[in-house]
């Protein structure tokens, strides 16, 4: 059952199926809110039976049969995603687009990926039986790749990691299953109306739930920021990931409610929780209607203020949730997805048909391309692989060769992408944005290179616009907002990108536990640098916009817009919050609250000037 809509009649008239037994007391469980909404039903569990593997040595002469093993998994796991695939078009049409690029991602970890070599190599050489190698080559790809977590600057960049190391285990996962013929979680036998819990679910799992019957998801692991949350986001239906203890608590068919909004399951509930949650179900209803009449309605002041409200893109999964949050285009396209589980760079017909896509399936919206953003937290194997990134990446990263100074360094991977941009630029409105800009020489350097790019393919026949589409840069060094005076010259507009630019002007790494209380974005050095920064891209006319958490904190958004920013991009969830916010501010107020914080010199007296006005 739908949770937007209220609870059609038949839920109402099954007071079997919703009986609590009192002889239990009312349990809440607390977890991480992933997909909003409240969700009323019977508990349905299910899980995975775990695989019997033996990490044995195996033979010398055994190795070409386990090699061959590790051969017939591969098919078979194919086989199955493929099945999977096509079994796609029973979901909802924004759902389909959620998990078909990540059934293609899947698809391409089957073919000749590090993962493949890595255990054939483990079989052949280390003597080890075919799922000990999958599992030893997944747990090492996968050390690599959280270790980047903690460098990098933003929640967003962290999550990007995470995702990257969820879909190694994701296909170590299925190979080891195929391999030890263990069974697949099965959701045979889920009745209308119930809510789902069990230890994990997977993306491919979520994509075999039919939304139409399925009342609630909780489950023990999980996050917020994975593609199994984005999959249940899409279907629309109310989640709580990462319980602790659930499953172990669940009686099936006992009743439970869970509040995805709140990040709470409530197992027995009372009289008292069931009539409040009913309330729950009814509030969240008129809160998305109130959301849908927001799509429609033009994000400007109550004075009547534009202001373009974009939508940050990390992977083409999230297309659809832009699409649906009423969000004024693509304000940041990570683009550095291309690149990575890959065993070589993609070349200009794959970029050009992946940015002619987005465009394409944006209808005429605005996309800025950030071009790739590589730094030594970002393993990228394919870079690697061709000699364009050294292996042992620098001591520290974040002040090491990254952003535009790889790029210029290796203009052969610059000019493909500018090429493969500038081919799909035809297909809506594009803007191409540098990243890590800290010099003026920078920005000539890049754009000579982006004229030379458009000439050769004007001379190639290659059909491009008139002019060519703007090039701008990210701020988010204070070098950068320091000199943004002069870069504004050269620049045809700029993106603050608030994340870094804190962590660069404060020293802090929010990866680092000892250190993450000092990251405030409210921290008057770093208010400064912004200002600095948009009135120096005023003064020459040229676009402003704020790209970083701070873009998609309605709390911030009166300060934001008193500081002169009119273009915001964030992730695709906040902008109706942040829209309702700034359709009920006027400019006037906003500059005399902005006055009013930049004279204050303590970061703890802004952050209760924010929280006053935010009353």
């Amino acid at each position: 059952m739908s949770r937007t809509d209220p609870p059609p009649p038949q839920h109402r008239r099954l007071p079997v199926r919703l009986r609590r037994t009192f002889a239990t007391p009312e349990t809440v469980f607390s977890g991480i809110a992933v997909s909003p909404g409240v969700a009323i039903g019977p508990l349905f569990g299910t899980a995975e039976p775990a695989p019997e593997i033996a990490r044995q040595k195996i033979q010398a002469a055994d190795a070409p049969a386990e090699g061959a093993r590790l051969d017939a998994a591969v098919a078979q796991s194919r086989k199955q995603l493929l099945k999977l695939k096509a079994r796609l078009e029973a979901l909802p049409e924004d759902s389909q687009s959620e998990i078909a690029p990540l059934i293609e991602a899947y698809l391409r970890m089957l073919g000749s990926s590090r993962l493949i070599r890595g255990a054939k190599r483990r079989i052949a050489e280390g003597l080890l039986s075919a799922e000990s190698a999958v599992l030893c080559e997944a747990e090492a790809i996968g050390a690599v790749i959280l270790a980047q977590a903690d460098a990098a600057a933003s929640g967003e960049d962290r999550a990007g990691v995470q995702r990257r190391a969820d879909e190694v285990t994701e296909i170590a996962r299925r190979l080891v299953r195929n391999l030890t013929r263990a069974p697949f979680q099965s959701f045979t036998g889920l009745p209308e109306g119930a809510i789902l819990v069990c230890p994990s679910l997977r993306p491919a799992d979520a994509a075999l739930l039919d939304p139409s019957r399925l009342a609630g998801v909780a489950t023990e692991e999980g996050g917020a920021d994975g593609h199994t949350a984005v999959m249940l986001r899409a279907l629309g239906v109310p989640a709580v990931l990462g319980v602790p203890g659930l499953p172990a608590a669940v009686r099936p068919g006992h009743t439970a409610v869970v509040d995805g909004t709140a990040g709470t399951v409530t197992l027995n509930p009372t009289a008292a929780t069931l009539a409040a949650a009913r309330r729950g179900v009814a509030a969240f209803v008129r809160e998305r209607q109130r959301f849908a009449r927001l799509r429609r309605l033009p994000a400007e002041t109550v004075d009547g203020t534009a202001v373009e409200l974009a939508a940050n893109l990390e992977l083409p999964i999230e297309l659809p949730l832009i699409q649906q949050c009423g969000a004024f285009g693509i304000g940041l396209f990570r683009t550095e997805f291309l690149f990575m589980n890959r065993e070589t760079v993609p070349d200009e017909d794959t970029q050009a048909e992946t940015y002619r896509a987005v465009l394409e399936a944006m209808g005429g919206a605005p996309v800025t391309f950030r071009v790739l953003d590589w730094g030594g937290e970002k393993e990228i194997e394919a870079l690697t692989a061709a000699g364009i990134v050294p292996e042992i990446t620098d001591t520290n990263p974040a002040l090491g060769l990254r952003g535009i100074r790889l790029l210029l360094r290796q203009m052969d991977l610059f000019e493909t992408q500018l090429a493969a941009i500038l081919r799909a630029s035809v297909a809506g409105p594009t803007r191409v944005m540098l990243p890590m800009v800290t010099t003026v020489a920078e920005v000539l350097a890049a754009r000579e290179a982006f004229d030379r790019v458009a000439r050769r393919l004007r001379r190639r026949g290659e059909r491009l616009g008139e002019k060519l589409p703007p090039l701008g840069i990210m701020i988010e060094t204070p070098g950068a907002a320091l000199s943004a005076d002069a870069l504004a010259l050269e620049a045809d507009f700029f993106a603050i990108g608030t994340n870094d630019l804190t962590a660069y002007t404060l020293a802090v790494d929010r990866g680092e536990s000892d250190v993450a209380g000092l990251y405030d974005p409210l921290h008057p050095a770093v208010l400064r640098l912004v200002q600095f920064s948009v009135e120096a891209a005023l003064r020459m006319h040229r676009p402003v916009s704020v790209c970083g958490e701070m873009a998609g904190n309605p709390r911030l958004t009166a300060l934001l817009l008193g500081l002169g920013l009119r273009s915001f991009s964030m992730n695709a969830a906040a902008v109706p919050r942040v829209k309702q916010r700034m359709r009920g501010l006027r400019i006037e107020e906003c500059v005399r609250f902005a006055r009013r914080v930049m004279e204050q010199a303590d970061p703890q007296a802004i952050a209760a000037l924010v929280d006053e006005a935010g009353r």
